[in-house]
């Protein structure tokens, strides 16, 4: 035990202490993925500003590949210097930090999702003010863990290390359970009786953003499950680890679960899939419903006689959505594609 902090862990850590000949050639793979991930998105980021198509989302994505990357790199500083306690400190708080940005990702696809299917009750005011406290959670869940972790490496105190360690369990709890919302928030969006049709938004069929979600999450929450798992078994010593210690189990449930969701990301195109109208607000605004009222209030355009617009079911208004009974012979459209013919 050195004279002056930080002092080395006791415990056994997941993937425990990296080496070179084991640690350093896998981190450097990771690294081509992640930078691979990053230049797709990247790329995919620029061409829709291009072209006016606004997905923030796209830029978290190389956010969080440009997080993974410094991961990984002080992965292999770590391995090539396993005495220098800080660089273990930084890499323990990179794989800790990074994913949290997949989870506020597919929490607003969630919602997305859920205020497409129940426009009024998803735009509440109430619901809206709930999300905004789970995103301000994640923050400050994030900063109490990185505090609780560094702060355990700078005390020798067994009070300070129990108090470090309920905030590690609380947090990692919370992210495990933020993981994991997505999947009952769509799941009673399907089945919870709609009073409007659906609000399409985006390209592709409605139940393809579904499926694409529920995946992602599943990935997600086994990854978040597995680490809020083995926090809250009882620590072992650093010469007895448990199977969950091992190295294989390090790198699948943190970084080969996220290089699928990445990778998924953008073989699927959410930026197309999961894109809203710039300034949506309130019910009507993803299926553009309230900018077809302002344009019928308009006048019409004098250069606009002799032709008529003939509208043309979509694919996903075949096959896709059963819309309610008191709907059905409902002639409002929520998206579609339109076709100019001679009258």
């Amino acid at each position: 035990m050195p004279s002056k902090p930080p002092y080395p862990p006791q415990g056994a850590p997941i993937g425990g202490l990296p080496t070179v000949g084991v640690d350093v050639p896998i981190s450097a793979v990771f690294i081509v993925l992640f930078i691979g991930a990053a230049v797709g998105h990247m790329t995919i980021l620029q061409l829709n500003r291009k072209k006016g198509h606004k997905f923030i989302m796209s830029g978290l994505m190389f956010g969080f590949c440009m997080a993974r990357l410094v991961t990984m790199i002080m992965r292999i500083v770590w391995a090539c210097y396993p005495t220098n306690i800080r660089v273990g400190i930084a890499a323990m708080i990179f794989t800790t930090a990074g994913v949290l940005l997949l989870f506020l990702i597919n929490l607003i696809f969630a919602q997305r999702i859920l205020r497409a299917a129940h426009p009024h009750f998803g735009w509440h005011k109430a619901l809206s003010r709930v999300f905004l406290v789970l995103y301000i959670l994640i923050l400050v869940m994030l900063i109490a863990v990185i505090t609780a972790t560094v702060q355990s490496f700078y005390t020798l105190n067994a009070n300070s290390h129990r108090v470090d360690r309920d905030i590690q369990l609380t947090a990692s709890t919370y992210l495990m359970v933020i993981s994991f919302l997505p999947i009952p928030m769509v799941i009673l969006g399907l089945i919870v009786p709609r009073k409007t049709r659906v609000e399409k938004f985006g390209t592709g069929r409605w139940r393809t953003k579904v499926r694409i979600l529920l995946i992602t999450t599943v990935l997600l929450c086994l990854g978040a499950a597995f680490r809020c798992g083995t926090a809250w078994k009882a620590p072992r010593p650093r010469n007895n680890p448990a199977w969950y210690h091992a190295k294989w189990c390090f790198y699948f449930f943190n970084f080969v679960l996220e290089v699928i969701v990445i990778y998924l990301y953008i073989l699927v195109r959410v930026d197309r899939r999961f894109h809203v109208p710039n300034g949506s607000k309130g019910p009507g605004d993803y299926s553009g419903k309230n900018n077809d009222h302002e344009e019928e209030d308009k006048p019409s355009s004098p250069t606009s006689t002799g032709h008529s617009e003939t509208r043309i079911l979509s694919e996903e208004e075949v096959f896709d959505d059963k819309f309610p009974s008191s709907d059905r012979k409902s002639k409002d459209v929520e998206e579609g594609d339109y076709c100019t013919c001679d009258d």
